[in-house]
């Protein structure tokens, strides 16, 4: 789906990371993992457009979208993108299925059948019920989770997940990877940027950022089962 090549970027004469050529299959959960600043998240940033490489070329479904402009950036954006933003990304001022609805696809769903989704997102969450309270009466987990189940409803091809599990204990850690991990038995694509050794080892695949002053990164397979670490 996500094809990766030779893409670099810098900040003026600091280079973060170069020459990094990768693919993200359909199906795939591919961890990013390394030190704080090593640029897992500009990463990230690069691959949802919300940040331009410095050089190289990201394809999707074929077409180099570092070349899209604004409108085709936005549609993108809007029809294949799902993002878990560290900072939620939500509407503070409304209620939780107001943030909710505005993913609900008129296209894809009906009115009722948008509302009849967005119970049972937050119901797998662990918010059913809670759809009239505003987001900021909610914690940073249960922002976290809701964000999560924004994700549910838009039902996006491609997830990019920037440390989804910091501000969650470990049930609810647990909660996020399952669905993550069901979304991608469905056809998603998802990219999680981590530090947790859990998250890690239940992705499909690890990307290493080794960051400043080396600018290379290295893929291997997960870990065996049973080595998970926090």
């Amino acid at each position: 789906m996500i094809d990766i090549e030779n893409l670099s970027k810098s900040f003026g004469s600091r280079t973060l990371w170069s020459d990094v050529t990768f693919t993200v299959s359909r199906g795939e959960m591919l961890a990013v993992v390394g030190p704080s600043g090593s640029g897992k998240s500009t990463l990230l940033n690069c691959l949802g457009l919300l940040a331009r490489p410095s050089a190289g070329a990201i394809r999707y479904e074929g077409k180099d979208i570092t070349r899209c402009g604004r409108r085709e950036i936005r549609g993108f954006r809007r029809d294949v993108l799902g993002y878990l933003f560290q900072n939620y990304a939500l509407i503070e001022n409304a209620t939780v299925a107001e943030n909710l609805k505005v993913v609900a696809k008129p296209r894809r769903f009906s009115r009722g059948e948008a509302d009849t989704a967005i119970a049972e997102a937050l119901e797998r969450v662990g918010l059913g019920g809670r759809e009239k309270e505003k987001i900021y009466h909610l914690s940073g987990g249960e922002q976290q989770r809701v964000a999560l189940a924004r994700l549910m409803v838009k039902q996006p091809a491609l997830v990019l997940a920037d440390e989804p599990t910091g501000a969650l204990d470990d049930a609810n850690t647990t909660m996020v990877v399952d669905i993550l991990r069901e979304m991608s038995e469905a056809g998603c694509a998802v990219v999680i940027a981590t530090h947790s050794g859990y998250v890690r080892d239940r992705c499909d695949a690890v990307l290493v950022v080794e960051g400043p002053p080396s600018s290379t990164l290295r893929r291997g397979r997960r870990a065996p089962a049973g080595t998970a670490r926090s």
